[in-house]
């Protein structure tokens, strides 16, 4: 899967929005991603959490489906009961990725789509972008030492087919396409959900002015963010270093000048 030499041709940005609203937990998208990708196994461990048998995002799960039993009280009723929150999560492909501006060797780049994929045959399994990336989706893969993560199918997208996720998705709430048409759609969505009383109801990545420039896959959930297990305001983690690195070199300019000044004065 190299990348063409030379910068890809830019075309209109293509993203994921994945409406949770209508997750139904199958993990279709799970399989198929693997199946299309070649994505090993799990381990098939027994996890004892819900019903979840993979986890979260690793190098062997490029697509994972959260299970998220939720205690809810109906009055109505006078009783307790159980609500399942179910998400298909995936890479953000996010507007400003920390994990292509730390690779050392260009194996992360940018797509003519506006994605971010990791080429295996570049990545030398520094593990740089690993701790870089806010939402702890890029991993190393054991077998080889090498980062994997999810492409948004870019050799399906160059042939102009679907990513397989959303392809499998049986009930839409995976959606692929132009970004800025799935913004549109899922801003109606959310319009629809909040008249019909899911007051909380978010939209999670669709903004661009947030700490990552907005996301390429972004969520409509049902809940806040960290009932998902995603950060509530996530940061691109390379934002502060320019300003260190200028920190560094005016401590480093200010050491030459005391050791010249020293110098000055023995002589």
């Amino acid at each position: 899967m190299r990348h063409p030499a030379g910068p890809a041709t830019p075309m209109t940005r293509m993203g994921f929005f994945t409406d949770t609203s209508i997750c139904i937990g199958c993990k279709a998208c799970e399989v198929a991603c693997k199946e299309w990708n070649d994505v090993p196994d799990d381990g098939f461990d027994f996890l004892a959490t819900s019903y979840d048998n993979t986890g979260g995002l690793s190098a062997d799960t490029w697509r994972h489906v959260a299970f998220v039993e939720q205690p809810v009280s109906v009055p109505a009723l006078g009783e307790n009961g159980i609500r399942w929150l179910m998400s298909s999560d995936v890479c953000k492909h996010c507007t400003h990725a920390a994990c292509l501006e730390v690779c050392p060797t260009g194996a992360l780049f940018r797509t003519e789509f506006d994605t971010v994929v990791v080429q295996q045959d570049i990545c030398n399994g520094c593990g740089y972008c690993v701790p870089a990336c806010p939402f702890g989706v890029i991993d190393e893969r054991e077998s080889d030492g090498r980062v994997w993560k999810c492409t948004l199918c870019y050799d399906r997208l160059k042939s102009d087919l679907e990513p397989a996720c959303a392809k499998a998705c049986p009930t839409k709430s995976i959606q692929f396409g132009p970004l800025d048409e799935l913004r549109a759609r899922a801003a109606g969505r959310l319009g629809a959900l909040r008249e019909a009383g899911v007051a909380d109801a978010r939209l999670y990545g669709a903004d661009e002015t947030d700490g990552v420039g907005g996301f390429g896959a972004f969520f409509l959930l049902l809940d806040k963010p960290e009932v998902y297990g995603l950060p509530p305001d996530p940061v691109v983690t390379t934002r502060d270093l320019p300003r260190m690195w200028r920190a560094a070199a005016g401590a480093a300019l200010a050491l030459v000048g005391a050791v010249a000044a020293a110098c000055a004065r023995q002589r």
